[in-house]
């Protein structure tokens, strides 16, 4: 029998959608690897109008359309009173103001962050202070940490509501990329608060996870696997030559960001696709590399190459653009050939298995 992990083919989100609602159905967590760009957003909103039918609904998200509820009124004319304004419209604040929330949410932001709130419900709208600073704008990384704890002490009123509460009507959660602004500290430690809160609810509350965050998730891989809870795990992909969308399953061993990384780099020298951002990738493999193995600069990790010193400088000068993926320049002929040497002597002397993960499905297909 092969070893290959199993790959099934999908022609529209929406089937995408209905296989990760099959999984629920025997499951209780679902957990999905996914580069940016590659529909994650769009997937979880699939997921969420597959739950309105017959004007019903049943899922309770966050992805990016979660943090465009809220809106800074900077105060142009006095430069003085700065506000968060909420989107009262939105039933995702159905039980906000009626619940008062201030205190679980207060629980939460003191484990990632330094500043108060308030919550002013006649004008919905937030006020932050930090020591003797009143009205504060707080930084986009504060901003999005405070909407994610404001979303996590609504969980924490699904799991826990009788049946009659304002969000009594929530069967499953999808969360999507909750992270994009944190360091890897934080990562870790929302990684594991989720995992904990999600844990408590159980066969109750039903849950998909997508990140495109390698180090957030294993953290809820591991966290999943030790609780001994039913989960499934996917490398989903968008294949662009194609127009299908793919589920990939990662065994019984975490999907390695950094294995993904590498052989995507791998495809980028084989297609001659090389972007200038690539550079960056490269640095970044190496320096989680040396890393792991205790080394004191990502530079010993081409210890006794020739060009070590060239091939050092080179990373350090050519990842240090403001390189955008969605906005790609491509190198340059001669910096192509430094990065396919430099890539070449590293994967000379560190073995990584590199699986087709981003491979045609060929036997597999989608699901009637």
């Amino acid at each position: 029998m092969s070893n290959q992990p199993k790959i099934c083919q999908y022609k529209t989100l929406n089937k995408v959608a209905t296989r990760l609602r099959d999984d629920l159905n025997n499951h209780d967590f679902v957990l999905l690897y996914a580069y940016n760009g590659t529909g994650k957003t769009r997937l979880s909103m699939a997921f969420k109008d597959q739950g309105k039918r017959r004007g019903q609904r049943d899922t309770f998200y966050f992805n990016a359309y979660t943090e465009d509820l809220f809106s800074w009124d900077n105060d142009l004319q006095d430069d003085a009173t700065r506000i968060l304004r909420i989107n009262s419209a939105s039933r995702f604040f159905s039980g906000l103001r009626e619940l008062a929330l201030e205190e679980k949410i207060s629980s939460y932001l003191s484990r990632y962050a330094t500043v108060d709130f308030k919550i002013d419900y006649e004008k919905w709208a937030i006020m932050f202070s930090r020591g003797n600073e009143h009205n504060i704008k707080i930084s986009r990384g504060e901003e999005n940490i405070f909407i994610w704890c404001i979303f996590l002490a609504i969980v924490q009123l699904v799991i826990d509501d009788d049946g009659t509460g304002p969000y009594h009507w929530v069967k499953y959660i999808y969360i999507d990329d909750p992270i994009s602004s944190l360091d890897d500290n934080n990562a870790i430690a929302v990684a594991s608060d989720l995992s904990q809160l999600l844990q408590i609810g159980g066969e109750k509350i039903k849950t998909v996870i997508s990140s495109h965050h390698g180090l957030f998730f294993n953290v809820m891989w591991n966290e999943f696997k030790r609780s001994g809870k039913k989960h499934k795990t996917y490398f989903y992909n968008y294949l662009a030559d194609s127009d299908k969308y793919t589920l990939q399953t990662t065994g019984e061993t975490p999907f390695l960001h950094h294995v993904a990384i590498l052989h995507e780099l791998q495809q980028a020298v084989k297609t001659e696709k090389l972007y200038t951002y690539h550079f960056n990738m490269l640095r970044s493999i190496l320096e989680k590399t040396a890393t792991f193995f205790g080394l004191d600069n990502f530079s010993e990790c081409l210890q006794g190459v020739d060009d070590r010193g060239l091939y050092a400088r080179a990373l350090n000068l050519l990842s240090h653009g403001k390189y955008s993926v969605y906005e790609p320049r491509e190198m340059v002929a001669d910096n192509k050939e430094l990065f396919k040497k430099i890539l070449s002597e590293f994967l000379g002397r560190y073995a990584f298995k590199l699986p087709e993960i981003t491979a045609h499905p060929k036997r597999q297909t989608e699901r009637s």
